[in-house]
């Protein structure tokens, strides 16, 4: 390793007096060692108080209402409820013509996927339209995100399906199969509503980003191997979604259930779509295409079957949307009842996964155009919009990723896009819905498999591999548990593998010897610096994490451990037993009454070997626990260090040779 020198006069000087103050003697003839600062007492009372502000209110959400009138406080507060009252005073025809834009662009996209999407669901296909329709209208007012754009999605569409045909026929209970869908979107919507405004927005995040990865991964196959129904236009079908039964029923209809003409068309336009997504993707200033491909998928599809007949040839097509804006279902929804936990239990599932991919979106853009967003905003106003969903013929919407990117691209400025999408879709069902009778079920399903193969993230999961193989190891989990068995299994199983790593790392601390790096007075990991040093006559170890009570255990016997195989391996070769036992403790951010008591079985266990423990550079919520506990006294103050250096120097010239 190659040091610059410094030619500086002054800095030559500064290093000096450095150098000379470090090697300063006390009195007793021992080097001088700064002492470890004991912080000031804190009542209880405090205490707890900057504990809960830390945790629920760490952004400081009432930094603006300081110092204010109180006419100028309730205006702040109603703007935090509705933000287009703040953004919209600087509004202006600028800004309109960018959200125009992608208000339209995003509404050709919306359309036939919504109706795809509410087929995915084993809902009439009104409401998917009827989702895109008033949940985006709250969020404009509500939300803060500029870029989201409000919808029907796929995931949270096939979760909501599969999950609720398991305790309903949506065919021959259609109507309460209907109403306890409206159930589960008011669930969904109170438990958005009710993290958001109670701040347990980080309860989402446990959740790791790897079992996402592999959750919407094994979602998108099974949504597409759902879509092979359409695609091949077989009749009679698997209600399970695994890849196993869904591959059976496929064969198993080869012979007599496939449709040829289904297939032609549903393939073409596969082709189709695939191929203006790739141009898209290509080249930025062509988003426009992917985006108008699936409505011209769907005039052209419909054109054609309604020209040559082709319903008469087996080829099944949409036949009836409702025509007209969405009828209250206020009433519809069950308060009461053997269906209320139902669709409480499936409204969280579903609204949890909706937030979370919401949430992920909204931050996504956000970081892109440099704003801030607030999380528990953004999940007060899904709630709200889902809330008021259930009560007007909604099911569960979020933000959608592929219109978010059509959104951002098409150079949307504010969520006005989504009023001008939710315009669109009112003419929609107000004027042209009697024109989708013959549109064909398989481009709705070339739709759904072109808009969501593009979250299988091959990307995202070789870069797991590489980064982090416990993380590949929860994104196949989750993967696998989707494909192979059920949606609800892969989210099971990616919530499991999640608390799983959680609890390996706080159980499972790392702890780790240290040498000293050559020609300096550093001490760091001998596995990341293999030319450092260990000290004769000395163990010096790091403990990387917080001592609770899930790991203290584990960190005495650890250490001990390595303690026996030092001492093992220096008796073999002649060399000085250890004495002292340095434990640098910056990275413990803290410490509870389980980890003082192992540190005191350690203390005693050492006493015991004729070995010292020292600590160095406690941190002050430990050091504050380590006096209040008498710890501190045990083991003398004189044992307690700023650096590992310090104690080095104070204890080395005492070991014998």
């Amino acid at each position: 390793m190659s040091h610059r020198v410094n030619d500086n006069p002054e800095n030559m000087a500064t290093d000096i007096s450095r150098v000379a103050s470090s090697r300063r003697y006390s009195e007793n003839g021992l080097p001088y060692v700064h002492k470890v600062g004991v912080p000031p007492k804190t009542n209880l009372l405090k205490e707890i108080t900057e504990t809960v502000k830390e945790t629920f209110f760490h952004d400081d959400p009432l930094r603006n209402f300081k110092d204010q009138s109180k006419s100028k406080k309730l205006l702040l507060g109603i703007q935090a409820v509705f933000p287009i009252l703040e953004w919209g005073r600087s509004y202006n025809f600028s800004k309109f013509k960018g959200d125009l834009i992608a208000g339209l662009t995003i509404a050709t996209l919306c359309i036939p996927q919504d109706i795809g999407y509410a087929k995915l669901a084993n809902l009439d296909a009104q409401f998917g339209l009827y989702s895109s329709f008033v949940p985006p209208l709250v969020y404009a007012f509500m939300g803060s995100s500029r870029d989201i754009a409000i919808g029907p999605v796929a995931v949270v569409s096939l979760l909501l399906g599969s999950m609720l045909q398991q305790e309903l026929d949506p065919v021959k209970q259609k109507h309460e199969y209907q109403r306890l869908a409206f159930t589960a979107t008011f669930f969904a919507g109170v438990t958005q509503f009710v993290l958001g405004f109670f701040r347990l927005g980080f309860l989402i995040d446990f959740l790791s980003h790897a079992a996402i990865v592999g959750f919407m991964g094994g979602a998108a196959i099974t949504i597409s191997l759902q879509q092979l129904k359409g695609l091949l236009g077989i009749k009679k079908f698997t209600k399970k979604t695994d890849i196993v039964s869904v591959m059976k029923s496929v064969f198993a209809a080869a012979h007599h259930g496939w449709n040829w003409q289904t297939i032609v068309i549903g393939l073409s336009f596969l082709a189709f779509l695939l191929v203006a997504k790739f141009i898209g993707k290509k080249n930025k200033k062509y988003f426009w295409v992917p985006a108008i491909a699936p409505l011209i998928s769907v005039i052209l599809s419909t054109f054609f079957v309604f020209i040559f007949h082709a319903e008469k040839h087996d080829v099944q097509i949409v036949r009836h949307i409702d025509q007209g804006i969405n009828p209250p279902s206020v009433n519809e929804i069950y308060f009461s009842g053997e269906y209320l936990t139902k669709g409480f239990r499936i409204g969280v599932i579903a609204g949890l996964i909706a937030l979370t991919e919401a949430v992920a979106i909204g931050r996504t853009f956000a970081a892109m155009k440099d704003y801030s967003l607030d999380g528990n905003k953004e999940m007060v106003a899904l709630g709200t919009m889902n809330i008021v969903g259930s009560m007007t013929s909604c099911y569960v919407a979020t933000g959608s990723f592929s219109r978010s990117a059509v959104n951002y691209m098409a150079g949307c400025q504010t969520a006005v896009s989504n009023i001008v999408m939710s315009c669109v879709v009112l003419l929609t069902l107000e004027l042209i819905t009697p024109l989708f009778k013959y549109t064909p079920n398989a481009i709705l399903a070339s739709i759904i498999i072109s808009a969501v193969i593009g979250l299988i993230d091959i990307d995202a999961m070789t870069l797991l591999y590489k980064i982090d193989k416990f993380d590949f190891v929860a994104c196949m989990g989750a993967f696998l548990g989707v494909v192979f068995q059920s949606v609800e299994i892969g989210l099971l199983i990616a919530v499991a593998i999640s608390f799983a790593k959680i609890l390996l790392q706080v159980t499972r601390p790392r702890i780790v010897v240290l040498g000293k790096v050559p020609r300096t007075r550093v001490y760091r990991n001998m596995q990341q610096y293999p030319e450092s040093t260990k000290v004769p006559g000395v163990l010096i170890v790091r403990v990387d994490s917080a001592i609770y009570f899930s790991n203290s255990n584990y960190m005495r016997d650890r250490i001990l451990r390595w303690l026996t195989d030092e001492d093992e391996m220096l008796k073999e070769t002649n060399q000085q037993k250890i004495q002292y036992l340095i434990v640098e403790m910056p990275p413990v951010t803290d410490i509870d009454t389980s980890g003082i008591h192992s540190l005191e079985d350690l203390y005693k266990s050492l006493q015991k070997r004729n070995v010292e423990l020292v600590l160095a550079n406690p941190g002050t919520m430990v050091i504050d626990k380590l006096h209040a506990s008498g710890f501190a006294d045990m083991i003398g103050e004189d044992k307690i260090f700023l650096t590992v250096a310090d104690a080095v120097m104070t204890f080395a010239p005492k070991m014998e040779p």
